[in-house]
């Protein structure tokens, strides 16, 4: 229901009633508006975001001085919960800090020393922060590892567990399942709702190592490529807008001929093998 909501326009020629009608949702949950951040918070998080896709090793602390190097003096408490906010941590070596009771969700990394040779042989799947004019919204998006292509993805405004399953089941009914599904060790991923989903549909579970920048290295630079591409360059005003503009995007991404492929598009590799 949370997603339906993304599609209302109030500008649309349709009545706010009869989109909700179509929609099938509750009119009252159009007009609800859930306190959120400042616009002060809204452009820190927004800078810390763009500082953090060019530097993935920024901590607390590194992100303090790079805002100092900016004239923007703000306290570490303030960093860290914004940043725990935007679902981002700093990837460095250290020990594993996984609060008790998800260890034991906890899954290998799989595809180290693997050879992949087919579509639909592994995928991977993460989640980011986007930010927009008058707020941001959370981008989950798989991709399919060796022809680099989008399978499929999804726009919410929050980072609950159900809707990393949405999205993987919606692919799965569009392209087959994955023999391996990847992932980081996020608290999405390592929770009984997302382990007994995979186990479920027969997939096999592969999950990066903590702290390793380079084992789900894919999508994290596809997030990269649509960041600096498309959404720092065309802030959006609102979530249909987000919707539109990154559908559009992964249209032109999958269609686009890749260097790393050889000069191949993604949807020409894996279409034509699926």
């Amino acid at each position: 229901m949370k997603e339906r909501l993304l599609f209302i326009d109030k500008n649309h020629e349709l009545s706010v009633r009869k989109q909700t009608e179509l929609l099938e949702i509750n009119r009252s949950t159009v007009y609800f508006k859930p306190k959120g951040e400042s616009d002060e918070n809204l452009k820190l998080m927004r800078i810390m975001d763009e500082n953090f896709t060019e530097d993935p090793t920024l901590g607390v602390e590194g992100m303090r001085y790079e805002l100092l190097d900016l004239g923007l003096k703000y306290g570490s408490r303030k960093i860290r919960r914004l940043l725990r906010k935007m679902g981002i941590e700093a990837i460095y070596p250290k020990k594993n800090l996984s609060r008790r009771g998800l260890v034991q969700y906890v899954r290998p990394y799989l595809l180290r020393g693997l050879k992949i040779e087919r579509v639909n042989q592994v995928w991977a799947i993460d989640i980011t922060y986007i930010p927009m004019k008058d707020g941001f919204m959370y981008l989950t998006a798989i991709i399919d590892v060796y022809s680099r292509y989008i399978v499929g993805w999804q726009i919410s405004n929050t980072l609950e567990k159900e809707t990393q399953t949405a999205v993987l089941e919606a692919a799965i009914k569009r392209w087959g399942k994955p023999e391996i599904m990847n992932s980081d060790q996020g608290s999405q991923y390592t929770c009984e709702h997302w382990i007994e989903f995979l186990k479920e549909q027969g997939i096999k579970v592969s999950m990066d190592g903590k702290g390793r920048a380079t084992d789900n290295a894919f999508i994290e630079r596809w997030f990269r490529t649509l960041k600096q591409k498309y959404i720092y360059l065309h802030p959006v005003e609102n979530g249909l807008e987000l919707f539109s503009g990154v559908a559009k995007f992964v249209a032109k991404y999958n269609n686009t001929r890749h260097q790393g492929l050889n000069g191949t598009k993604p949807t020409e590799l894996y279409t034509k093998a699926a």
